[in-house]
Parts: C-alpha cells; sequence; structure tokens
C-alpha cells in the first residue's frame, strides 16, 4: 500500500469501503458493526480535517500577504494581479453555483434516502437551522457586521466564524509589510515555519485519507444503501467537470481579448505545467515549472512572472472555488436543504476569500471546503458524500489554478507592457 501514490489509495480505500459495506450489510448484525466499529474512523477524519483549517488559514494567508513585502508593489502591477485573481475567482464560483443549480445533482437521490441522510445527521442539521433561523431576525447589515471579530480567540474558536479569522489575517498581513523590515522579520519568519509546518500536518493527515474514505463510504453505504445516491455521485462529478471546463473558456476569452494571444498559442506554452499540476494536484510543486513554461514560452517578463505566479500559488484558487461551491449546493441538494440567494452570495464571498487561504497542497481544498459548509450553515458530516471522488477532481481542479495563473501573468505583463 505504501508504494503506491495517495490517489491510488484513496480511490481503493473507497471501492474497498463499497464493497466491504454492501457485503457486511448482508448480514444481520453488519449495519450495527458498521456504525459503531467503522463509521468513527471516518468521524475520526473529519475532525481532523476542521482541526486544521483555522491554523491553515492564519499561516498560509499571512504568510502570502507579507510576502508582498513592499506596499508600492502593491499599486501598480499588485494591484492589477490582484485584483485579476479576485475577478476570476469570482466568475469560477458564480460558473460552479450556475451550473449546480441548473443540473441539481443532489436531486438524483431519491426521498427515501434523503430522508435517511437527514435523519442520521439530523443533531447537525437541527443546529444549523436554529442558527439560519435567529440569522433572519437580524437586520440587513449585521453580515457585514459579523466580518469584524471583537476576539480573535473567540472567532478562532469556531469554524463557522472563519470570516472573522481571514479578516484578521488580512489585517495582520498587511500591517507586517507597512511596519519595518527588519522589525516585522522575526514575526515573517515565525509565519513562513508556522505554515511549512501546517503543512506538513496537512500531509500527516492526508496519510490517513486512504482509511478516512474507507470508513465514510461504508458508512453512507451501510446507513443508505441506495444506488442513487452513487448515481448523483457521478452527476456531481460531471458538474464539477463542466464548470471547470467553462473556467478555462473563460481563461481563453480573457488572454485572447487582453493579452492578444491564441488559444492554441497558450496551451502550447502552458501544457507541461497542466500535465504535471494534474499528476501532483500541487500549484506549489509545479510552480518552478510554471515559471519556466511563462517566461520562455508564454513571453512573460521575468519580473513579472516571478511576482504573478507565486502570489496566485498562494491566492488564486479558481478551481477549487468552483469545486467548494459546487460541493456546498450538492450537500444542500442532498439534504434536502433549500439555499436562500443570500447563502449563495454568502457562498461566493467565503469561497472566493478562503481559495485566499488555501494552500497549495493536494487535499487542502477539502479542509477549506469545512469553512464554506460551516459559514453557509450546511452540516460539515456532508463531506462523507463527496470525498470518494475528491481526489481525481483534485487533480482537474488543480489543473484550471495552474491553467489561471498563467493566464492572469500574461494579462498582467501585456498591461505593464513586459509581454513578448
Amino acid at each position: 500500500m505504501k508504494k503506491l501514490a495517495l490517489h491510488w489509495q484513496i480511490l481503493l480505500g473507497m471501492v474497498f469501503g463499497v464493497v466491504f459495506a454492501f457485503l457486511l450489510i448482508q448480514l444481520e448484525w453488519g449495519k450495527d458493526f458498521i456504525v459503531d466499529w467503522v463509521k468513527p474512523f471516518g468521524t475520526i477524519f473529519i475532525n481532523l480535517l476542521k482541526l486544521i483549517a483555522v491554523p491553515l488559514i492564519l499561516g498560509s494567508l499571512i504568510k502570502g500577504i507579507s510576502d508582498l513585502k513592499d506596499v508600492s508593489k502593491l499599486s501598480k502591477m499588485g494591484g492589477r494581479t490582484i485584483g485579476m485573481y479576485v475577478l476570476t475567482t469570482i466568475l469560477a464560483v458564480s460558473i460552479g453555483l450556475v451550473i449546480v443549480n441548473i443540473i441539481k445533482p443532489g436531486s438524483y437521490i431519491s426521498e427515501q434516502t434523503r430522508t435517511e441522510l437527514v435523519a442520521n445527521y439530523t443533531s447537525d442539521a437541527n443546529s444549523k437551522i436554529e442558527a439560519a433561523a435567529k440569522q433572519k431576525e437580524v437586520g440587513p447589515l449585521q453580515s457585514l457586521v459579523d466580518i469584524v471579530p471583537d476576539n480573535i480567540i473567540k472567532a478562532s474558536a469556531d469554524n463557522g466564524n472563519m470570516l472573522q479569522v481571514i479578516f484578521f489575517a488580512v489585517i495582520f498581513g498587511v500591517a507586517m509589510i507597512l511596519i519595518p523590515e527588519e522589525k516585522s522579520k522575526p514575526v515573517k519568519d515565525f509565519f513562513d515555519s508556522f505554515n511549512e509546518v501546517i503543512l506538513k500536518m496537512i500531509d500527516l493527515i492526508m496519510l490517513f485519507s486512504p482509511f478516512g474514505v474507507f470508513a465514510l463510504l461504508a458508512a453512507i453505504v451501510a446507513e443508505s444503501p441506495s444506488l442513487d445516491l452513487f448515481k448523483a455521485l457521478g452527476m456531481y462529478g460531471l458538474t464539477v467537470l463542466i464548470g471547470l471546463f467553462l473556467v478555462i473558456c473563460v481563461y481563453l476569452v480573457l488572454v485572447k481579448v487582453f493579452a492578444k494571444k491564441s488559444p492554441k498559442f497558450f496551451f502550447n506554452g502552458i501544457s507541461p505545467a497542466q500535465l504535471l499540476a494534474f499528476s501532483t494536484s500541487s500549484s506549489a510543486a509545479t510552480l518552478p515549472v510554471t515559471m519556466e513554461r511563462t517566461v520562455d514560452h508564454l513571453g512573460v517578463d521575468d519580473e513579472v512572472a516571478s511576482f504573478v505566479l507565486p502570489i496566485g500559488a498562494t491566492i488564486n484558487m479558481d478551481g477549487t472555488s468552483l469545486y467548494q461551491a459546487v460541493a456546498a449546493v450538492f450537500i444542500a441538494q442532498s439534504f434536502g436543504m433549500d439555499l436562500s440567494l443570500a447563502t449563495q452570495l454568502g457562498i461566493i464571498v467565503t469561497a472566493t476569500l478562503a481559495s485566499i487561504g488555501s494552500a497549495a497542497v493536494p487535499g487542502a481544498g477539502m479542509v477549506m471546503l469545512v469553512i464554506v459548509l460551516a459559514q453557509a450553515g450546511i452540516p460539515e458530516a456532508g463531506l462523507a458524500l463527496i470525498f470518494a471522488i475528491d481526489r481525481p477532481l483534485d487533480m482537474c481542479r488543480t489543473t484550471v489554478n495552474v491553467t489561471g495563473d498563467a493566464a492572469v501573468s500574461m494579462i498582467v505583463a501585456k498591461s505593464v507592457n513586459k509581454l513578448a
């Protein structure tokens, strides 16, 4: 097992979990055994993902912002870079929400299966419903007020307050840039090291993922042994892939309009980086190849590439953001929850901001999805529905992330007359 790549281990865990549960539920005691002795390991895995969410945001986002070093860089090239990244992320999330609301993959789950799912997670669902009811009673600007924490320790103690943690991290990172470098260096060194430790923790947690997936899938089959659930899962995967394809089409249009380069030229230049991103599921691991391809084959000036691409590897996660939007609505549909327009707009904001703090490593998107689910009032336990096919989708969305980095670098280079 150790010799296999992690994504193969996860896929095997998925298959074994389904087969194991189907065989065991044929026995009278099988379902109880899975619920009592297997499902808890899936719960532990979900808890590990939730455990790492706040430290991941603080470490990755503060490091990403402080890497800018000089506020003056935020003026011309920096402002355009971040503006383009935020714009493409919002477009990606919006595309995801439109597609998932049209296809409605969660509707492929029968009413009986949905009832069983809701019954299994009723305590989670009830707490979220109560929270949503309280939210309706407050004023129209309360959501804006809620972004600004009055106590960062309290905000960090609740995964439902991730926007507050993101707000603090952004202010903290900007403040680090504004003070003299010799004063901020010890703090920056700490957060650089802190971020590396958190990334290593994610690596360790992901080693447990094949077993977590096994337990989650076995529990789903045992508690809801219905084929329509897996049909819905296939439709969910198809929805994500359609959304990712449309995002790449948006990149091609932007490159054609703003950088004046053809889609063929763009794909010829960036395709090796895309293939590496697909195989590694890591924007960070692909970064050296992305930089080499954009400079030597797409004509981006080295000064622009060395600024735009490292920032992109940290804050530009368009594929991940789209996936989070689709996954959140799919899980809500699976539980029979109706998401209001305001909630879905909230998903756009949360997914956009969460993507800024999303680490450029395999599995980080799943951690950030916890943030989006919590903020939208969707039971985090619904992660069990989608984790089985997360890895192949992770490979696809990382490819989109890297493609977006290259496209934005060309557009920014053209805007400052540094594109060959």
